[in-house]
């Protein structure tokens, strides 16, 4: 049975068939988005993986699930856009750390980095509130950083088997290999993301056996967060200071330049970033993570779109601060204005 063809073996309105393949775009999205680093890509990707769905329904003949068929073709696609070498990065996984009197770099192009990604559009509405934990985990950039050290094929087989819990079968079925070539390659995977102190789902970065990781929010999470936009918008660095960890990093996409430890972020803050005193936050929800929409303080009263911010937090301090400046891309992708009325 094609996609164009009912269960009686009549036509299927053109509607229905856009319907059933719009039910899987969220997830293909955050599929693509973990494949490439880039929301932006991630969703030409699958908008291409539609159109070419689209073209095809007349040839798909049931032989797999629409579900499996249309992970194919994004595979492809992204597999296409992967083989120019490309592999986006996070500041920190290009050069040393800087020091708060550092120079401002150029900024470099947006091609280079990791993106944030809203919530809403890589994360599943419903479901399995079990895998809803483990899909917010596998977004967050940390995550998404450490797969783009992968080769393409060793990333899709990482995905699919860790992330998606696809069998072993199913993923050789998909890239048309084998089931020893998949787990040969999911160990390899495996090996580079523990070397880069990040864990696959559900294990530790040892590869043992981690547990569940805890709810996405809690009250202590929430009163950390109270109590950062609280220190933020009062430009109080000595009670910021109290909820960084001591190791927290500061980055800036698009500028290449990363602080690390709380004298020179707060150097950094009260120095270079001194005109980020009187901004207000926003929260927003990205990369299964807290975050902040960032506006500065204009001379009539009114705040401008800064940046992005996503937080990273452990062990109830915030070991990561990163902000990305590139707000008129990225604050109309959030559904924010660009600027707040005096």
């Amino acid at each position: 049975m094609t996609v164009r063809e009912s269960a009686g073996g009549g036509a299927v309105a053109a509607a229905e068939v856009e319907d059933r393949l719009e039910e899987h775009r969220s997830e293909l999205t955050g599929y693509c988005y973990r494949m490439l680093g880039s929301v932006f890509e991630a969703e030409d990707a699958v908008q291409e993986t539609m159109v070419r769905a689209w073209r095809a329904a007349d040839r798909f003949e049931g032989r797999s699930s629409l579900r499996s068929w249309l992970y194919r073709i994004a595979t492809n696609v992204c597999m296409d856009s992967l083989n120019a070498g490309k592999r986006r990065a996070r500041p920190m996984d290009l050069s040393p750390a800087s020091h708060h009197d550092a120079a401002l770099p150029a900024a470099t192009p947006e091609s280079v980095w990791v993106e944030p990604v809203p919530d809403a559009r890589a994360l599943p509405s419903g479901g399995d509130p079990a895998d809803l934990v483990v899909a917010r985990e596998t977004i967050r950039l940390a995550f998404v950083a450490a797969l783009q050290h992968l080769p393409p094929r060793q990333r899709a087989v990482l995905i699919l088997r860790e992330v998606l819990a696809w069998r072993a079968s199913e993923t050789a079925e998909l890239l048309g290999t084998t089931v020893a070539s998949v787990n040969s390659a999911l160990q390899r995977a495996r090996a580079t993301l523990s070397a880069a102190g990040v864990a696959a789902p559900g294990t530790s970065p040892d590869g043992d056996a981690a547990a569940v990781p805890a709810p996405a929010m809690d009250d202590e999470r929430e009163a950390l967060l109270a109590r950062y936009v609280d220190a933020f918008e009062r430009y109080d660095m000595e009670s910021l200071t109290k909820l960084l960890h001591e190791d927290a990093t500061l980055s800036m996409p698009p500028y290449p330049l990363w602080l690390r430890g709380h004298e020179d972020i707060c150097g950094w803050m009260l120095g270079t970033g001194h005109q980020c005193e009187g901004s207000r936050l926003l929260p927003v929800a990205a990369n299964g993570s807290p975050a902040f929409a960032q506006y500065r303080l204009a001379e009539d009263g009114s705040h401008y779109a800064w940046a992005l911010q996503v937080l990273e937090i452990a062990d109830g301090k915030i070991t990561g601060l990163n902000s990305f400046l590139d707000t008129a891309r990225l604050f109309p992708l959030f559904g924010l204005p660009l600027e707040l009325p005096g």
